[in-house]
């Protein structure tokens, strides 16, 4: 894998949990003024990890809040799930996300992975197979909507895809302006060269792909190596109640270093 090229972007993921909104907004705020990227939240119903109790918000209605109080960055699920939401109407709410920030909505999206949370809200939760066969039929839709809107998105809203398995990832090829994986190591290497021979066979560049990862620890230390398996956005996680924004002050500093 040849080192990316392309300008090193930070996001930070705002986890709306354990937290009152008051907070999650204060970080969402106080991120946008540290210059950062892009600021995501998730698409889950309760908070991640054993306690399933704590304060927890909606994703979508979230970043319509923090369309109108931010400015600067680009702001999205990471990921909203697609059988969660019927995907013309998601593809109508991510449209008018897109207006209310003045353009700067990433629409993310993945095949979901909580067979438990799905079914606390009445959704079905198929198997893997069948969740990746909905997220593919989900992106087409999406991009259909997208086309038809009245008034149509403000640009063409990049669309962010998770995936890592190998039916997961011509969905990439096919259809994501940025791929977000959880491999690392040996495992992203193989993986992202797998996305490389997909893009081939669909006459696709590789490089229209930005390539994005969680991040944590020093940037110095962990985003060199990242740079060379072709990542080019990292992302941050702050999870509450209180937020802290000292890491992503970190991979900041280290951004700019880069792109100086």
């Amino acid at each position: 894998m040849v080192t990316s090229s392309s300008p090193v972007r930070v996001a930070v993921q705002i986890a709306p949990e354990r937290s009152d909104y008051r907070q999650i907004r204060r970080a969402a705020t106080e991120a946008d003024g540290l210059g950062v990227d892009a600021i995501f939240n998730w698409d889950h119903f309760f908070p991640l990890g054993k306690d399933r109790g704590g304060k927890h918000f909606e994703c979508w209605t979230t970043l319509a809040a923090w369309a109108e109080s931010t400015s600067q960055a680009q702001l999205g699920p990471l990921v909203s799930c697609v059988g969660y939401r019927n995907a013309d109407l998601l593809a109508d709410m991510a449209r008018t996300v897109d207006h209310i920030s003045d353009g700067r909505l990433i629409l993310g999206v993945g095949a979901g992975f909580r067979a438990w949370e799905a079914e606390e809200y009445g959704y079905e939760f198929g198997s893997p197979a069948q969740r990746v066969r909905d997220l593919g039929a989900a992106l087409r839709r999406i991009e259909r909507r997208l086309a038809s809107l009245n008034p149509p998105p403000t640009r063409k809203i990049p669309i962010l895809v998770a995936a890592d398995g190998p039916t997961a990832l011509r969905l990439v090829a096919r259809h994501a302006n940025i791929w977000h994986s959880f491999a690392d190591g040996d495992a992203l290497v193989e993986k992202s060269r797998q996305l490389e021979g997909y893009c081939h066979e669909l006459g696709r560049s590789p490089a229209e792909i930005e390539h994005s990862s969680f991040v944590r620890g020093d940037p110095w230390s962990v985003g060199p190596e990242l740079r060379k398996h072709g990542v080019d956005m990292f992302t941050v996680i702050t999870r509450g109640p209180d937020h802290d924004l000292t890491e992503l002050r970190r991979w900041l500093a280290w951004r700019d270093e880069q792109n100086s």
